[in-house]
């Protein structure tokens, strides 16, 4: 197997091949650039202009403006001039969906275009083909035939092109052939780049979009080892979970899919697709970036050997259940409340769990803890039904009655585990320079439940180092990831927790969390924690809206819609809902949704169960009640009193 990295333990940036964009050279050595995209009608020349210059004085690299069609692509040429005459240099990328005339014309204008392979030349019509080699080569050289002007356009003019593959917009040619998988996300862009190098046209960036980290992630992965296994050029890839959504779950789930790739060393440019202003964007792009600037220098990409991750697809690493950790159950989350003066019924508020003194019983929400650590505290009231204490060694020794609670051993403590074996341990390591003496004294444990802790920078890799280890040691007992994390704003928190964590149970290596900070909020910690749980796909408490960032194509108000449609919806726990402004965004980018609420027309909206379409032109003032009478007719729906959201 070909590795996408060199180390799984150490960051090193990949080296690409270097793609000039106007005067911003993107790859090879070059900072990891930010970008944006528009949001307002591409028609609108002044509009287009004044938001262009919020976004690139926000700390956008580069600019992307939509062109559906024909008349877009010409007033490129008048949002370019009116922004050169300003003074402003930064290179525009065209975005083109289904129109290879609009891609041709845009790319005499702007310094690049992006086009997508699942539609440039083909359209969907969700059959299931039966192909043979030779009328799959017929199609094949369809493409070609197609493709080819845009190839000599763009090497006439020096302009660059983006191959981004998206997801849910897989042509009825691939998915006949790979399947709605990461492997026919990468085929589909080999196709297009194949063509490329065969008409010695290189200034290619490559993207692998998602609204699903976990297959984000994998796909990238996938087309950087591809590339290499071809003999291809190292192209510079674009980053990006295609509609996050918004606030902090459009950022945790970000994070976990675009940061666990800054992490593996790819990426050489960063858009984060929030359902905000495109110039709030750049801010959490550079968060992320920012994140690696201790990291080392850019290296050649080598294989590696003799690893059990595979990076390639979910596979959960296998452990021994204890109680309730490892095996099938889902990650547990453990509230730190270790280094709190004062424990009372209240704080309990914080991480989902509520006493109702008027009837004298704890209620729970979706996101209630399933443990807490005191540490040298006991705490003097009746726990929740469910929720277990976790105490340090040393006092948990000195306890009488020890139902649920259970005791915390450090290293230097392993030689007691002895005197609690009727009851499950947890056993607190280092990640950070683990000895060998103790993945020796770690193995035959079946009862025990580690808490593996880090104190790096690089805490992803330093944790995936270890566990590493313990695979192939074949040591199964669950492993809790601990950090405590240090001077972070409420933003910068959820989106470093999220790329160092979430990546490691994209990779299926972790059984559950346990995080703490000095200044931030009880409640917030525990709330990002579930959120990374559910961008990773391990553990899914509440409903997850998948809404596109807006573009000059969207015909309602995102931002104001999906408030709407999550006021009435967000108790369905489980539930992904995919807005989209346009019929370009939908069905395809939201090809992980439930269900689909899309933008076809002036004040109309296509409903969709999954990717078929139930109900057209559907006036906005019904919409809503009729995606709701949807979800009902499907079963789906729960009355929202009865969800027991308190």
């Amino acid at each position: 197997m070909t590795y996408y990295v060199k180390s799984l333990t150490n960051y090193e940036r990949r080296l690409t091949r270097v793609v000039n964009i106007g005067e911003v050279p993107m790859g090879g050595s070059f900072p990891i650039r930010v970008q944006s995209m528009t949001t307002i009608d591409t028609m609108d020349t002044k509009g287009s202009v004044g938001q262009c210059i919020r976004m690139i004085e926000s700390g956008c690299d580069y600019v992307r403006i939509t062109a559906p069609s024909i008349k877009e692509a010409k007033n490129l040429a008048k949002i370019k001039n009116s922004l050169r005459e300003k003074g402003f240099q930064t290179p525009l990328i065209a975005d083109i969906h289904f129109t290879p005339n609009a891609a041709e014309l845009a790319a005499r204008i702007v310094e690049k275009v992006r086009i997508n392979p699942g539609n440039y030349a083909d359209k969907k019509k969700f059959a299931v083909i039966d192909y043979t080699e030779s009328t799959y080569q017929a199609e094949l050289d369809r493409i070609r035939a197609k493709f080819s002007p845009l190839v000599s356009i763009c090497k006439e003019y020096g302009t660059a092109m983006r191959i981004g593959t998206n997801h849910g917009s897989l042509s009825d040619r691939i998915l006949s052939r790979y399947g709605d998988t990461p492997l026919g996300m990468v085929e589909s862009a080999l196709e297009f780049i194949r063509i490329c190098e065969d008409l010695d046209y290189f200034d290619l960036v490559l993207s692998m979009k998602s609204s699903n980290p976990q297959v984000m992630v994998q796909a990238y992965r996938l087309l950087v080892a591809k590339l290499k296994d071809e003999g291809l050029q190292p192209y510079p890839l674009h980053l990006g979970v295609t509609e996050a959504g918004e606030a902090e779950d459009g950022r945790i789930k970000s994070a976990v899919g675009t940061g666990t790739l800054l992490e593996d060393g790819l990426g050489d440019t960063v858009r984060v697709s929030l359902t905000e202003a495109p110039e709030a964007e750049a801010h959490v792009a550079k968060i992320l970036i920012d994140q690696l600037i201790d990291r080392k220098s850019p290296i050649d990409l080598l294989p590696v050997k003799d690893s059990p991750v595979d990076p390639y697809r979910y596979t959960r690493r296998e452990t021994f259940e204890v109680v309730n950790f490892g095996a099938h159950n889902v990650p547990r989350v453990i509230a730190d409340f270790s280094n709190k003066k004062a424990i009372d019924i209240k704080s309990f508020k914080s991480v989902g769990h509520f006493y109702l003194s008027e009837l004298d019983k704890w209620g729970m929400n979706d996101l209630g803890c399933d443990y807490v650590y005191t540490g040298d505290h006991v705490l003097d009231f009746m726990l929740p039904n469910g929720l277990k204490q976790i105490v340090n060694y040393d006092l948990f020794q000195t306890l009488r009655k020890k139902d649920h609670i259970y005791p915390l051993l450090f290293e230097n403590q392993l030689t007691h585990l002895k005197e609690v074996e009727d009851y499950f341990s947890f056993i607190q390591i280092n990640a950070d320079n683990i000895e060998d003496k103790i993945i020796d004294q770690l193995k035959g444990l079946t009862q025990s439940i580690i808490i593996l802790e880090s104190f790096a920078s690089n805490v992803l890799h330093s944790s995936r180092n270890v566990m590493i280890k313990f695979m192939k040691a074949g040591i199964q007992l669950p492993v809790v990831f601990k950090y405590h994390f240090g001077d972070f704003s409420e933003e910068a928190f959820r989106i470093n927790l999220a790329t160092n964590y979430g990546g490691l149970f994209i990779d299926g290596l972790g059984d559950g969390m346990l995080m703490s900070a000095d200044d931030l909020d009880t409640k917030l910690i525990n709330e990002t924690i579930f959120g990374t749980l559910q961008a990773a796909r391990t553990r899914i408490t509440k409903t997850e809206y998948i809404s596109c960032p807006s573009c000059g194509r969207t015909l309602f108000d995102l931002q104001e819609t999906t408030a709407m449609i999550r006021k009435r919806t967000d108790h369905l726990k489980g539930i992904k809902i995919g807005i989209m402004g346009c019929i370009v965004n939908g069905p395809g980018e939201m090809a992980d949704a439930d269900y689909g609420y899309v933008g076809s027309g002036k004040g109309k909206i296509t409903l969709y169960k999954g990717q078929e379409v139930i109900k057209k032109a559907v006036p906005t003032a019904n919409a809503l009640d009729e995606l709701i009478k949807l979800i009902k007719d499907n079963g789906e729906w729960v009355d929202p009193e009865l969800t027991n959201n308190i």
